[in-house]
């Protein structure tokens, strides 16, 4: 029989703890009043899922649970919340509540959280934080949105060459201002600019006597505080960075950037991408039906512009329609394959632009694959359904337009999914946001064009 000293119960995993029935019976004492069970239920959730758990609240149930927990609410869940539940859930703190907050936080974190905040509610919260922190919060709100600056930590470990290891893991023990956690070690001249970096790893294994600079790496990767964060991933997704130093327009460390801060960056990058070529913009699950509403309304009316272009193509050859209720059929057919065709091709090169895969040096031999790609597919394609076409409607000839059609759709297809972005990323504008629109319009009005204009010439003249 087992010792019940040495008996564990299986460890609680994420899963477990947002469970529906976990949820639900937070959401019962809460509609309760009962806030001894909500606390008892909530406060030993870590950070991410009690921002979870909030996320999936209606704005009542929210509001509630908020003030159940009061001063308890750990800070850290603040910075783990989508922007528009964060922007509730602060607007239920009391300022001072906020600035505390902001005192406990990683100095990214702070920022995060500042950031959104219009200029009379950050000034209110910086206000009442002291001097030297509200002086680099302030500093680092300086820094364009999206920048290193804005994703840096300003809490870093920083030596001279001239110290050795010993000296070192002294400082490490005693000083007071360091970060809780940190990968490596930064080393700095007297004018404060990075020379190189030691592992902690390498440190520990070190013996005492030894000098910083005969065990630092001296090849760094640094990152200048305007860079665009998406181009800071890619730098730690290329060199495998755990960490790397930030430093301003004079060279001087100012700041690190970890791997934590990158994974989220990755995934906030990739999920805008998704949105964008949707047309949903920056909207959340948690957002209210009028936000909803207002973020999709500007794309559907460009949708809708476009739809009528399509339209009109088709009023070109209304007589010709009549004539052969058949190409009614099948004239939709065309359109589709080379809009999925299209957008296929349209989203691998979006992405492509976005992790920098698809550069100037290989875009012609890229553009060059999607033309055989399309031409192999539109092959495949239109003697298959050709094929199928004559056999259903007894008509041949009508078989030869809609391959000839979906040869051609496929075709073009391919090259616009790629001509596009790249003509959008030229001029500077996002392709991610603009490219579905053209696609789909051009396939649409191409694939309508050239099935219906076919079949004026070939089966009426």
């Amino acid at each position: 029989m087992a010792d019940p000293a040495h008996t564990h119960a299986p460890e609680e995993t994420a899963e477990d703890a947002l469970s529906p029935g976990f949820v639900r019976s937070v959401v019962d004492a809460v509609d309760r009043a009962d806030a001894a069970q909500a606390r008892e239920l909530v406060l030993p959730l870590r950070p991410a899922d009690l921002a979870e758990l909030f996320e999936l609240l209606r704005n009542d149930e929210r509001e509630v649970l908020v003030g159940m927990l009061g001063s308890d609410l750990n800070p850290e869940v603040l910075s783990e919340l989508d922007e528009s539940v964060r922007d509730h859930v602060i607007e239920l703190l009391d300022p001072k509540d906020i600035a505390a907050a902001l005192t406990e936080m990683d100095s990214d974190d702070a920022v995060y959280l500042l950031e959104d905040m219009d200029e009379a509610e950050q000034r209110l919260i910086l206000d009442q934080l002291p001097a030297s922190e509200r002086a680099a919060l302030e500093q680092s709100l300086d820094y364009p949105d999206y920048s290193a600056g804005r994703l840096m930590q300003r809490e870093l470990v920083a030596v001279p060459p001239y110290w050795d290891i010993g000296q070192t893991i002294d400082y490490l023990r005693e000083a007071k201002e360091l970060p809780d956690e940190f990968y490596e070690i930064f080393v700095v001249d007297a004018a404060y600019k990075p020379r190189g970096t030691v592992p902690l790893s390498r440190l520990m294994r070190t013996k005492r006597p030894v000098k910083i600079s005969d065990i630092m790496e001296t090849e760094q990767t640094l990152i200048p505080v305007e860079m665009d964060q998406e181009e800071v991933a890619l730098q730690f997704s290329k060199y495998d960075l755990i960490s790397a130093a930030v430093v301003d327009e004079a060279g001087r460390l100012v700041g690190v950037i970890t791997v934590d801060d990158i994974v989220e960056v990755i995934s906030e990058e990739a999920a805008e991408d998704i949105r964008l070529l949707a047309g949903v913009g920056e909207e959340a699950i948690s957002d209210s039906v009028f936000q909803t509403s207002r973020s999709r309304v500007p794309w559907l009316l460009v949708n809708l512009v476009t739809a009528v272009i399509a339209a009109s193509v088709i009023a070109l050859f209304d007589g010709t329609i009549e004539q052969m209720v058949a190409l009614a059929v099948l004239m939709p057919i065309v359109a589709s394959m080379g809009g999925n065709a299209g957008t296929q091709t349209m989203t691998v090169t979006v992405r492509a632009l976005a992790t920098r895969d698809l550069v100037p040096f290989n875009a012609s031999r890229t553009i060059l694959r999607e033309f055989w790609v399309g031409t192999v597919n539109g092959c495949f394609f239109a003697l298959l359904l050709g094929v199928l076409v004559a056999l259903i409607f007894d008509n041949e000839w009508l078989g030869v337009v809609f391959a000839s059609a979906m040869m051609i759709n496929l075709v073009v297809a391919g090259l616009t999914g790629i001509l596009v972005p790249l003509g959008l990323d030229k001029v500077g504008a996002d392709p991610a946001v603009s490219s579905a629109v053209f696609v789909t319009t051009m396939t649409d009005v191409v694939g309508f064009f050239s099935f219906l204009g076919l079949a004026a010439l070939v089966l009426f003249y």
